[in-house]
């Protein structure tokens, strides 16, 4: 991934139940980028394809793509690379083996300060 490609991102982190694992969509390159610490592969997840259907319909419905004699499909022709190198030292204070309500509570907390502060959500 390119460093100039960054700011043509978008980022959606996903909850699998009891996991979370990190998209970041290029629309214009047609790339989503799949982080999963556990190593899965991003097959493993059928919601999150659901998910991202659901945004490329709802935020481009220009970009999506038409197979030949077929109906829309989001992630037609999207390339998914898996992101597989993640460093094991780079947050050294945060590694735990679970976190508790209260720690889960507080992020959502500041990721919807964030994402207000952002205008995301207006």
């Amino acid at each position: 991934m390119d460093n100039k490609d960054a700011e043509k991102l978008f980022f959606i982190p996903f909850n699998t139940g009891g996991h979370w694992l990190l998209l970041a969509i290029n629309p214009i390159r047609e790339i989503v980028y799949y982080l999963d610490s556990l190593g899965n592969d991003w097959t493993t997840y059928p919601d999150m394809k659901v998910l991202i259907d659901t945004v490329l319909q709802a935020f481009g419905p220009n970009e999506i793509s038409k197979p030949q004699g077929g109906a829309p499909t989001p992630l037609h022709g999207l390339k998914w690379r898996v992101l597989n190198n993640i460093p094991t030292d780079y947050f050294e204070e945060f590694k735990c083996a679970f976190y508790t309500k209260d720690q889960v509570d507080e992020i959502k907390e500041e990721w919807c300060q964030f994402m207000i502060e952002l205008n995301v959500c207006s």
